[in-house]
């Protein structure tokens, strides 16, 4: 994922509705990165309750013990890809917005 989005239009091509759907990618983005965190705190929930209510040394055990650390790394996951495309979406409305930029008018005071 090099290339930000839009990064193929020219900033004088996008319109509103091209803002619009930055700003529905931007909640996207933010909804998925809760997806993560969700699913990383129920395994690592799920992780240590296992690990409580089992016999020692049991299968059942074991697969809590592997819960642990597959929590923490989804949520590490989930936020490293959560930054990587905050950094490119912003990027790429940075972009959008200079080149909209004009001599201040009459009617936008």
């Amino acid at each position: 994922m090099d290339n930000p989005p839009y990064s193929n239009a020219s900033p004088e091509q996008m319109i509103l509705r091209d803002k619009l759907a930055v700003d529905r990618t931007l909640l996207a983005n933010e909804r998925t990165l809760l997806a993560y965190l969700r699913f990383g705190v129920a395994l690592l929930i799920a992780g240590v309750s296992m690990i409580h209510f089992a016999s020692e040394e049991g299968w059942f055990w074991a697969v809590g013990v592997v819960c642990i650390p597959l929590g923490i790394y989804t949520t590490w996951l989930g936020t490293t890809r959560y930054r990587q495309m905050n950094r490119q979406i912003v990027a790429s409305c940075t972009k959008w917005m200079h080149a909209h930029e004009g001599p201040e008018t009459p009617s936008s005071r």
